[in-house]
């Protein structure tokens, strides 16, 4: 405790009431929950099992969960719920799923499970753009999930035709989940907040489970998580929830700012507490955060301060077009790297949007600078890949019932929801797998003749592909298998292009050759592998992408200024600063610039000990060179704090010398 700040320490102590902490960029939030945590068990005498700290992402509760593990003995935090909002959510329909009509093993659908649900269902719809409009389709549905709006009244409430449509697919997409004993990633806080709602017996005995609870970045909670955490509070009142208005960048996915606010009124002995005093920047940096963020209307006002250095001014960089800015950052980071002894990890280079990585990207190689992109779409998360896996996984364990449910229909057999209900509700009743009780004479009483028809000359055909597969070379097998079900020609039809259905049908003979080069790596020895082996080998790799841990070898760090909240770097890169880009276009011409401040303040305090803001002078956009303007956020940072350079004549020559300059520094620095 005494390595807290007064207001730290007053968060921490604080446990007659309901608590708001406002705690902004780089002020300790971590520190304040980790040790309340540790007050708690110790201090006040609250078991670890009566307690519950939510957050967003499993990075920060790993964190979390590591930091109260190296100050709370293991004894006293048994049964401490340390998790991401969705996870408790999981925790709370595995506990409960018979009063919510599920099974047991039920799946989670993903955002390419239920894109490729939904792609299927607007097929059916005959949406002849089903491709243009999927997207808008699951994202709108995704917001009237957090808006705990259900099908029906998103069609009574429904604005025009458009919505009506949607509010029919978000009908059957619905009905779809539920006859696959599958939930997708709204569900998980949606349905344990309308089991609550309904079953006052379930909710009471969650608030006797969780006495206490703690909510990270609670700025960013939506309307449904907003309720969870309500209901579960209400009874006791006893919580403490950490947030910052200025840093809310997510209202595109349902996250309420304004959530701050409405706890006032929901709990009026609310006490607030700011934590102002930042451990991360240069007192310049926090200046101009400052500074800009105040252009933003506020409830709660706070101003971040340093005990840091005053540190270097913002150097604000004009170049002339897109291809010298991404030149000048990568001969910057070479420069400062050489004069100043840095590692490559200590740069990041942020951006608005993903496509202002790919010039950079060509740069960064061009000068051979090691980079990392976070946040790009892994291999195995790819549609195609995951319809593959599904497959595979089914030959190896056909009793595997999220494998089953996946690729019964893909491509489509004509296998509608109510045979999917009925086949499953006979299998549960037996006790067995989907796949096993086609095989069982009962099914017939239960499923339609025709649907128990398709399915059962599916299943025929996984036997007979399984034989082949343990009987033959298994890979030419499991190269026929995407013949047999002419995979090809439905990724044609379920493509934007006939180039992606190519590239996807690549990806898919990429996965093969891996198997291949799996068991031709082990030949002959002791190591030597059975296609039961490589399959387990690779599903067990997609697992471990899934969760791979951050990669901290020495590369420059690209990412969006999305992807760049809660971290920070020693020196800061942001792209394109620029009207259009930043702010983006549809934010100025949907009015919502202050969102777009908001994304401008998060890139600013990512950085700890410089900051450089470059924008080019012309940019090409659909093969014509345009004027650009500067973006309204560079007016709004302090003068005094900023030097603006290539604002006058733009010595393209000096430029070059600089960078040849620095590559030569480089290869003799390597010996070269």
């Amino acid at each position: 405790m005494n390595k807290l700040n007064p207001r730290q320490n007053e968060a921490v102590r604080y446990t007659d009431g309901p608590l708001l902490v406002l705690a902004g960029a780089g002020s300790g939030k971590t520190s304040v929950i980790t040790r309340k945590i540790a007050y708690l068990i110790e201090h006040l005498g609250i078991p670890g099992r009566h307690i519950a700290a939510v957050t967003f992402t499993n990075k920060a509760a790993r964190e979390m969960k590591e930091r109260v593990g190296r100050i709370v003995d293991r004894k006293l935090a048994r049964g401490l719920i340390v998790s991401t909002f969705h996870n408790l959510g999981l925790n709370m329909i595995r506990e409960e799923y018979t009063h919510l009509g599920y099974h047991p093993g039920f799946s989670i659908f993903d955002a390419e499970d239920a894109k490729a649900l939904l792609r299927d269902l607007m097929l059916r719809e005959a949406s002849a753009d089903a491709g243009d409009e999927l997207n808008d389709v699951q994202m709108t549905i995704s917001s009237w999930k957090s808006a705990m709006r259900g099908p029906a009244e998103a069609y009574s409430k429904a604005e025009d035709e458009r919505e009506q449509r949607i509010a029919i697919v978000y009908k059957h997409y619905s009905e779809y989940l539920k006859a696959y004993n599958a939930v997708d990633f709204d569900d998980l806080i949606l349905l344990p907040v309308q089991l609550f709602r309904t079953n006052p017996e379930v909710l009471a005995k969650w608030r006797r489970k969780i006495r206490y609870m703690l909510v990270d970045e609670y700025q960013d909670t939506n309307l449904c998580q907003y309720e969870l955490v309500k209901m579960l509070v209400a009874e006791r009142a006893a919580f403490t929830v950490v947030g910052d208005d200025d840093q809310s960048i997510y209202a595109w996915r349902g996250a309420r700012p304004e959530n701050l606010a409405q706890l006032k009124e929901d709990f009026p002995s609310l006490k607030i507490v700011k934590l102002e005093q930042n451990y991360r920047s240069t007192s310049r940096i926090l200046r101009s955060a400052n500074t800009v963020i105040a252009n933003n209307p506020h409830v709660f006002e706070k101003a971040l301060w340093s005990d840091h250095t005053i540190g270097d001014e913002i150097r604000i960089v004009r170049c002339r077009n897109e291809d010298a800015e991404t030149e000048r950052v990568a001969t910057e980071i070479l420069d400062q790297k050489l004069k100043k002894g840095l590692g490559f990890r200590d740069f990041a280079v942020l951006y608005r949007g993903n496509h202002q990585a790919r010039l950079l990207e060509m740069k960064l190689q061009a000068y051979q600078i090691p980079y990392r992109i976070s946040g790009g779409q892994s291999f195995f998360s790819k549609n195609e890949i995951k319809d593959a896996m599904s497959y595979l996984r089914l030959l190896i364990n056909p009793d595997d019932n999220a494998a089953f449910l996946r690729v019964v229909n893909v491509p489509r057999r004509e296998i509608g929801p109510r045979t999917l209900e009925q086949l499953s509700h006979y299998a549960r009743a037996r006790d067995v797998s989907l796949f096993r009780a086609l095989s069982d004479m009962g099914a017939e009483t239960h499923v339609t003749e025709k649907g128990l028809d398709r399915l059962r000359r599916f299943a025929h055909w996984v036997d007979a592909t399984c034989e082949c597969l343990h009987g033959e070379n298994p890979v030419p097998v499991i190269k026929q298998l995407f013949t047999d079900i002419e995979y090809e020609e439905w990724l044609h039809q379920n493509s934007g292009t006939p180039k992606q259905a190519e590239r996807r049908m690549e990806n898919i003979w990429y996965l093969v050759d891996s198997i291949q080069r799996m068991l031709d790596d082990g030949k002959g020895t002791a190591d030597e592998l059975g296609i039961e082996d490589a399959i387990t080998k690779l599903i067990l790799r997609d697992m471990m992408e899934q969760r791979e841990e951050e990669d901290d070898s020495d590369k420059v760090q690209l990412l969006t200024l999305h992807a760049s909240k809660g971290l920070e770097f020693p020196h800061v890169f942001i792209l394109g600063l620029e009207e259009e880009i930043l702010p983006h276009r549809s934010s100025i011409e949907e009015g919502n610039i202050e969102e777009e401040r908001r994304l401008m303040y998060v890139g600013i305090t990512r950085a700890k000990e410089t900051l450089t803001l470059t924008y080019a002078a012309q940019r090409r956009q659909y093969g014509e060179k345009l004027e650009t303007i500067p973006s309204r956020f560079l007016d709004e940072l302090p003068e005094d704090d900023v030097h603006w350079e290539g604002t006058g004549d733009l010595d393209v020559e000096a430029n070059q010398k600089k960078g040849k300059a620095t590559l030569s520094a480089l290869l003799g620095d390597l010996g070269l």
